[in-house]
Order: C-alpha cells, then sequence, then structure tokens
C-alpha cells in the first residue's frame, strides 16, 4: 500500500508544490520590502534572498566575473549561488532542477495532466521534437554571445548599474501590473502547454537549454533494462517531453528533466531505474539530491558571507526612489 502512495509521479508533485509554497512566502516577503523600499510603509522588512533567482541573467554575468576575477557578485550575491547550485544540479543529476524544483515546470507538470484528463496531449515525433527545441537554443547563443562578448569593465559597469541593482524589483512590479499582451502571451503559452507538455521548457527556455547542455556530462541517467522490458510503450507516454526512452537502453538526451515519471509507468519492477556510473539508485535520488543541493547551497554561502546582500537598506531605499520615483529618504 505505501509503495502505491510513494510513487515518482507523487513524489515529483509534492516537491514541487512544496517549493511552490515557499516561493509564495518569498513573494509576500518581497513584496513587503518592495512596499518599504518604495516609501508606501515604514516597516521595513528584509529582501528574501531567494528572490534573485529569477534572475539568471545577471548570474550569468556575475559568473563570468567571478571566473576571470575569483570576486562574488557584488549586488545579488544570492543569485549567483543559486544559479551556480543549479549548474552543478545539471552536471550531477541532469535537468532535476527542471523536473523536480523549477516553478515554472510546477505549472508545466499541472497544465500537461489537466491535457491528458481531456485528452488533448499531443507529442511530436522526432523531427518536430527538434524543430519544436530549436528556439531555446537559439536565445541560450544570443544570452551567452552577450556575456561572452562583454568585457570585464563591461560586466563591472552591468552589475552596478542602477537597473540590474532593482531588476528583481522591476520584475515584480511587471507581473503585477501586466498589460493586455503580455497576459495575451501568458494564455498562449498556457494554451499550448495543454497540447504539447512541457511546452515552454522545451522550446523557449534557454535557462532549461543551458541545463539540458550540462546535462549530456551528467553520470545520472534513466537506463533500461532490455532483457526484462516487455514493449509496452508506457514509459515513453508517460515522459513529458515524448522521450522515446522505450527504445533507448541510456536516456541521454539534453531535453531529459529527470522527472521519473517514466519510471514509476514501468509495470515491470527493475526494468527502468536512475543509474549513477552505471550503478543503480534509488528513483527518489534525484529529486533528493536536488533539495539537497540547492538547500545546501544556501546554507554554506549564508555562513560565508555570500547570502544576504551587502548593499545596505537605506542604500538601497534611495535607489528604489530614484529609479521608480519620490524623493530619496535621508
Amino acid at each position: 500500500m505505501m509503495r502505491k502512495i510513494f510513487t515518482p509521479s507523487r513524489l515529483r508533485l509534492l516537491v514541487q508544490a512544496g517549493f511552490a509554497l515557499f516561493l509564495v512566502w518569498t513573494g509576500v516577503r518581497f513584496l513587503a520590502h518592495v512596499n518599504w523600499a518604495l516609501g508606501l510603509t515604514e516597516t521595513f522588512t528584509p529582501k528574501p534572498p531567494a528572490v534573485e533567482g529569477f534572475l539568471p541573467i545577471s548570474a550569468l554575468i556575475a559568473a563570468k566575473r567571478l571566473l576571470f576575477t575569483g570576486q562574488w557578485d557584488p549586488v545579488h550575491p544570492a543569485g549567483l549561488v543559486i544559479f551556480l547550485a543549479i549548474v552543478g544540479m545539471s552536471l550531477l543529476l541532469r535537468k532535476g532542477f527542471c523536473g523536480h524544483i523549477c516553478p515554472v515546470g510546477f505549472l508545466s507538470n499541472l497544465l500537461e495532466r489537466l491535457g491528458r484528463k481531456l485528452g488533448l496531449t499531443w507529442q511530436p515525433g522526432q523531427r518536430g521534437r527538434r524543430l519544436l527545441g530549436a528556439p531555446k537554443y537559439l536565445l541560450l547563443l544570443g544570452f551567452c554571445w552577450v556575456a561572452v562578448t562583454m568585457n570585464l569593465a563591461d560586466t563591472e559597469e552591468f552589475l552596478r548599474a542602477p537597473f540590474n541593482m532593482v531588476a528583481d524589483t522591476k520584475m515584480l512590479l511587471f507581473f503585477q501590473s501586466p498589460s493586455a499582451v503580455t497576459l495575451g502571451a501568458l494564455g498562449a503559452l498556457a494554451a499550448a502547454s495543454i497540447v504539447i507538455p512541457a511546452f515552454w521548457c522545451r522550446a523557449l527556455c534557454p535557462y532549461g537549454a543551458l541545463l539540458g547542455v550540462l546535462a549530456r556530462l551528467s553520470p545520472t541517467a534513466i537506463t533500461r533494462n532490455a532483457d526484462t522490458c516487455v514493449s509496452c510503450g508506457r514509459c515513453a507516454k508517460a515522459c513529458p517531453v515524448g522521450l522515446p526512452v522505450d527504445k533507448t537502453l541510456r536516456v541521454a538526451s539534453p531535453d531529459c528533466q529527470g522527472c521519473v515519471e517514466c519510471v514509476g509507468a514501468c509495470p515491470v519492477k527493475g526494468c527502468l531505474g536512475v543509474s549513477l556510473f552505471g550503478r543503480r539508485i534509488p528513483w527518489w535520488a534525484i529529486a533528493a539530491g536536488c533539495l539537497a543541493l540547492l538547500i545546501g547551497a544556501s546554507l554554506v554561502a549564508d555562513a560565508l558571507g555570500y547570502w544576504q546582500s551587502p548593499i545596505a537598506p537605506q542604500m538601497a531605499r534611495r535607489m528604489h526612489m530614484l529609479m521608480f520615483g519620490g524623493m530619496p529618504d535621508f
């Protein structure tokens, strides 16, 4: 009975939902911080560092600065911690972040379940998958080109620019008052995700494209025992990104999210599983490992002073006043 309750699909949904609740709490705290920074309240609320995880472009440029100078991000230190932790996840545990933690992945999971219940789900073939995935790699190339061609002086100027200092606030205000075009685009993405599972992740997410490239180096993979396989095709049908798991001995595709939905769908015990350096490990190890890396990185960074922003609260408030209107609070 316990085994039926504790399934890969349910564990994935539980982890995603738990992380989503944490992000809701983070958002509420961040909104209170922004209200204080904009002078709408005199009750000070510290900025939750986790919100900086939504600034991957800034983190990418900060990672380049770290590589060439050895210096940590002076504006969004937690953003760089989260970025490097997610990179580490991909190198060790494939795209486990996408499959178990990412909030957009959680929404995609819910929309996929709705599509399957409505009978609207459609999976493109091999050529269709390649065409579908092309845009996200083009976007990734564009962002990487900007980061690579930016010299260190420009990198420093970007990170310390007023725009970057309040980028997280700009993002919050943007989604607080979305335009009709924004709402239309989000609605179209949601509709597309009902029909084509994980549409955003597969077609447009440059972050996912980067993690997929890095995941090709991962020693962790879904493996299939051809001797015990009954060729039922359930694993391929359960795969959110439509990979032909039933025809592959080792799933090494950059699109594999490590969600282990295929393992849960397999009717033959031990036929499908998660392998690390060729040795089977528990199917829940990807989810547990990703959580451990993310939480562990934040705790270590906090202990070393690389988690909380070094910008003084009053300085941050003055910056917000100057960028968004009002008089500086001297």
